[in-house]
C-alpha cells in the first residue's frame, strides 16, 4: 500500500510531489505516484460545533443557558470544504501509512490532528517539520521523517487552545450579549489586546500638555562650533529662560571635562514575524495581516523565503552553511555588490547575535532561501528586500563610532555635548540608500530624548580641552511635553509580544516571548477581528478606540472580571499553551481552570445592571486627542449605576450632529448670536445652540485646524473671541502656531490668528 501524505494547502502539497513524485499524476484533488499519494486540507475543514449542536435550546441566546461547558467536544466538517475532506478519507482506506505535512507549527499541528480525530484514522503517522519549500529542503524533510508521536504534546497544547478559546469566547459573548442587548464579541486574546487600547486612549485623553523651553549654547573655538544642551531641571518660565540666554551669550566659557570614546553598533537581529509586521508597518504602512499574507506568498508561492511564522530572531548551527548557500544565491541580482562586500567569515556557528540554538524552536528566523526572486509583486518585492537587506548586513561588520562628551561651563552654567562621530560605516552601508528609512531599533523614551542632545557626524571632530571657548549664540526653543502616542499596527504588536508590558531590553523581550498575547501566526488575526467587530477604527495608521469599543472594556472590567482584561493573565495562558506543548503542564489542569473561569464570568455578569443601548454610540474620536478629553465624559464607568444611565451619546437624529439629547449634552456657555438667548451644548460632532429649533445656526466644530476642541477652548472662543495659544494645522495643511478665532458671531465660523 501507498503512503498518504496530507499537506496543509494545494501550493505546498504540489511542492511536495514535485520534490519526492515528479512524475506523480494530477487528479485535481490529489497527486497519484508510485510510492506517495499527495492530498491536502483546505485550512480548517473540520471546526468545534456550535452550541445548539448539543441542544437545541442554545439556537436562542438566553444568559440563564450559561455557562455552555461540553462534557467532549463535538467536532463538525466545514461544508464548504467538505468534498475534500471526502478526497482524503477514501484515500486514506488505501494507503496504511500518513504523514502530517502540514505547517510545521501548533495550528499546523492541530489542522491534521482534527481531520485525523474526525475520520478515525488509525494508520501510523510521520511528522514532516520543514522549514521552507524548497525542493532540496524537502526532499531532506522527507529522508529524516519524525515519528507523529514525537508530536503528542503539541497536539494537547493546540486542541487545549482551540478549547479554552471557545469556552471563553462563547460564554463570554453570548453572556454579555444577552445582558446589554447589544452584540459584544469578548475573546481569550482578543479583550486583553482591546484593553491595551483602551488604556492607551484614557492616558491620551488625561494627557494635558505643558510648554517649556530649552537652552541651546553655540560655542567656538577657532574654525569649529558645537552646540551644547542647557544641563538643569525643566524650564517651564519664558523670562527666566530668557534672561539665562542674555546671561550667556557671548561670553568666555571653559571646558570642565572632555571624554572620547570608541563605540561600535552591530546588525539589527534577523527577523521574526513579529518585528517583520512592525518594520512593514512603519515603513510602508502594512498592515499586521498584509505583512502576513505577503511573506506566506514569498514562502509558499515563490518558495524565495523560509517559513514566516516563527517567533526566533537566530538560527542553529544546521542553518549557517544554508545561510552561506543564499548568499552565494543573490549573485548576479540587484543585491551583487552588496554580495561583493559581503565578509563571510562573520557568519560562523560562534556569533550568538546570529546563530544561538537554544533560541529557535520550531522556526528559526526569517532567511532569503537560494532561490533567486522573479515574478514579485511590489508589495512582496518591498517585503522581500527587508528580509534579504537585514540577512546581508549579518555579513558585514558593526558601524564605528567616536563618541564625543564635552561639558562646557559659562558664567557658573552647565552645557552638556554629546558629538558621534563615524569612522566606519559597516553594515549601515545597506542602508545608504535609504537612509532616512533605514531600520530603527528600539528606544524608550529616555534614549530619545539623549539623542534628542547627540549630533551625529561624518567628519572627523576634535577640541583643545585646554583651549580657549566662546558662547557664540544662545538660543531658547519652545517645547510642548507630548502625549503618549496611538498605538499603530507596529506598536500594537509590539505590545502583543510582551503582553502589555514596555520593555525596552531587548533580552528581556525575548523572555516575554513565551507569555504574548497570541503567536506570530494569530496576532494580525486578533487585530483584523477587533476592525470586524467594529471595537477598533483605523485613522491613517492609528488605531483609535470607538465607543462600541470602549463601553466593551468598561462594561468587562465594571463586571468584576479584571482578569479578562489583563494582558498580563492572557501571557501566563499562553505561557502555560506552551508549557504544555513541552510537556512540562498538564493540559487537563488548564482546561479545568478555563472552565471555572468561563463560569465565573457568567455569574460576575448575570447580577450585572444593563447598560443603555445609547452607550455604545457615539463617533470615534480624531486620533489627534485633546487636553481634557471631550470622549472620557462621553463614556460612563461601567462599573457603576451610571452604565445604565443614557449618558454616552447623542441618539441619531436629522438634529443630532449640533443638538443636545436626552441626557447626553452638557451646558457650556451663553449662546453669542446677538438676541437668541440660547444655550451652547455639547453634541455628537459640535457644539450647538438649544434654539436650533427656533432657527439658530450658530456651531462650533468639535475638530477644527487640526484641533478636537475642549469645552474650555470652546468657552474662550464664546467668551473672548479667540483661544490661548495652539499648535494648528492651517486650511492649506501647514503647521503652525497661533490661535483659533470667532470668525463669525452668527454662525460660529472659526479662523486663526497666526505669529
Amino acid at each position: 500500500m501507498k503512503t498518504l501524505i496530507i499537506a496543509e494547502k494545494p501550493d505546498m502539497g504540489r511542492n511536495i510531489a514535485a520534490a519526492i513524485e515528479p512524475k506523480a499524476k494530477n487528479l485535481r484533488s490529489y497527486l497519484e505516484g508510485e510510492q506517495y499519494i499527495i492530498t491536502w486540507a483546505i485550512g480548517h475543514l473540520i471546526e468545534l460545533a456550535e452550541p445548539d449542536q448539543y441542544d437545541d435550546k442554545y439556537k436562542k441566546w438566553n444568559i440563564s443557558h450559561l455557562p455552555i461547558i461540553p462534557e467532549e467536544f463535538k467536532l463538525i466538517p466545514n461544508p464548504r470544504t467538505y468534498d475534500q475532506l471526502k478526497v482524503i478519507a477514501e484515500l486514506a482506506k488505501k494507503c496504511d501509512q500518513l504523514v502530517n505535512a502540514c505547517d510545521a507549527g501548533r495550528e499546523g499541528q492541530h489542522i491534521f490532528s482534527l481531520i485525523q480525530r474526525h475520520l478515525g484514522l488509525k494508520q501510523p503517522v510521520k511528522r514532516l517539520w520543514i522549514s521552507d519549500l524548497t525542493s532540496e529542503t524537502i526532499r531532506n524533510g522527507f529522508a529524516t521523517l519524525k515519528d507523529g508521536s514525537e508530536y503528542e504534546n503539541l497536539t494537547r497544547a493546540a486542541r487545549s487552545r482551540s478549547e479554552a478559546d471557545w469556552l471563553i469566547g462563547m460564554n463570554g459573548s453570548r453572556a454579555f450579549t444577552t445582558k446589554h442587548n447589544v452584540l459584544l464579541s469578548v475573546g481569550r486574546v482578543q479583550t486583553p489586546v482591546l484593553a491595551l487600547i483602551y488604556d492607551r486612549q484614557k492616558q491620551i485623553e488625561a494627557f494635558s500638555s505643558l510648554k517649556f523651553y530649552e537652552l541651546e549654547g553655540y560655542f567656538t573655538q577657532g574654525d569649529t562650533t558645537y552646540r551644547g544642551m542647557w544641563q538643569g531641571d525643566r524650564l517651564t518660565d519664558q523670562p527666566k529662560v530668557e534672561a539665562l540666554a542674555a546671561k550667556v551669550k557671548g561670553k568666555p566659557a571653559r571646558i570642565i571635562s572632555y571624554e572620547v570614546k570608541e563605540t561600535k553598533e552591530y546588525p539589527f537581529k534577523l527577523y521574526d514575524l513579529t518585528l517583520l509586521q512592525r518594520e512593514a508597518n512603519g515603513k510602508y504602512a502594512f498592515s499586521a495581516k498584509k505583512t502576513l499574507d505577503t511573506a506566506q506568498a514569498l514562502y509558499e508561492k515563490h518558495k524565495v523565503i523560509s517559513y514566516p511564522r516563527t517567533n526566533s530572531n537566530y538560527v542553529t548551527e544546521q542553518n549557517i552553511p544554508e545561510m552561506h548557500k543564499s548568499l552565494s544565491a543573490l549573485q548576479g541580482t540587484a543585491y551583487h555588490e552588496l554580495v561583493q562586500g559581503a565578509n563571510r567569515n562573520l557568519v560562523h556557528k560562534n556569533n550568538k547575535n546570529i546563530c544561538n540554538p537554544s533560541k529557535v524552536e520550531d522556526h528559526h528566523a526569517i532567511l532569503p532561501t537560494n532561490r533567486k526572486a522573479s515574478g514579485l509583486t511590489p508589495d512582496e518585492q518591498k517585503l522581500y528586500d527587508l528580509i534579504v537587506r537585514r540577512f546581508l548586513s549579518q555579513f558585514y561588520p558593526p558601524a564605528e563610532y567616536k563618541v564625543h562628551t564635552v561639558m562646557t561651563e559659562v558664567e557658573q552654567e552647565m552645557f552638556k555635548t554629546t558629538v558621534k562621530e563615524l569612522l566606519h560605516l559597516g553594515w549601515k552601508v545597506i542602508y545608504a540608500d535609504q537612509k532616512k528609512e533605514k531600520p530603527k531599533s528600539t528606544k524608550g523614551k529616555e534614549k530619545e530624548e539623549e539623542e534628542d542632545e547627540e549630533v551625529e557626524v561624518s567628519e572627523p571632530f576634535s577640541i583643545d580641552a585646554q583651549g580657549q571657548v566662546v558662547c557664540s549664540d544662545a538660543v531658547v526653543k519652545e517645547k510642548d511635553t507630548q502625549p503618549p502616542k496611538h498605538f499603530n499596527e507596529g506598536t500594537l504588536l509590539k505590545a502583543m509580544e510582551s503582553a502589555g508590558k514596555q520593555i525596552e531590553d531587548e533580552e528581556l523581550r525575548d523572555a516575554m516571548k513565551d507569555s504574548g498575547l497570541g503567536t506570530p501566526a494569530t496576532r494580525a488575526a486578533t487585530i483584523e477581528r477587533l476592525k470586524k467587530v467594529g471595537y477598533i477604527d483605523m485613522q491613517g495608521k492609528k488605531i483609535v478606540l470607538t465607543q462600541k469599543g470602549r463601553m466593551a472594556v468598561e462594561l468587562i472590567r465594571g463586571a468584576g472580571i479584571e482578569l479578562l482584561t489583563s494582558p498580563e493573565m492572557t501571557g501566563q495562558w499562553e505561557r502555560r499553551l506552551n508549557e504544555i506543548s513541552r510537556g512540562t503542564a498538564s493540559d487537563e489542569q488548564f482546561m479545568h481552570n478555563v472552565k471555572r473561569f468561563a463560569t465565573l464570568i457568567v455569574d460576575k455578569v448575570r447580577v450585572q445592571p444593563r447598560a443603555s443601548k445609547t452607550a455604545f454610540e457615539g463617533e470615534t474620536p480624531p486620533a489627534g486627542g485633546n487636553k481634557r478629553g471631550s470622549t472620557a465624559r462621553a463614556s460612563s464607568s461601567a462599573s457603576s449605576s451610571s452604565a445604565t444611565k443614557t449618558k454616552a451619546a447623542p441618539k441619531k437624529s436629522a438634529e443630532s450632529k449640533t443638538s443636545p439629547s436626552d441626557g447626553a449634552s452638557t451646558f457650556l456657555a451663553t449662546c453669542p448670536r446677538p438676541g437668541c438667548g440660547g444655550s451652547l451644548f455639547m453634541g455628537r460632532k459640535g457644539y450647538g445652540c438649544s434654539h436650533y429649533k427656533e432657527g439658530c445656526k450658530f456651531v462650533i466644530w468639535k475638530e477644527s485646524f487640526g484641533r478636537n476642541l475642549t469645552d474650555t477652548q470652546v468657552q474662550a472662543l464664546v467668551n473672548k473671541g479667540k483661544t490661548t495659544k495652539l499648535k494648528l494645522v492651517l486650511s492649506d495643511g501647514t503647521a503652525a502656531d497661533g490661535r483659533i478665532v470667532l470668525k463669525n458671531i452668527d454662525t460660529g465660523e472659526l479662523g486663526t490668528e497666526t505669529e
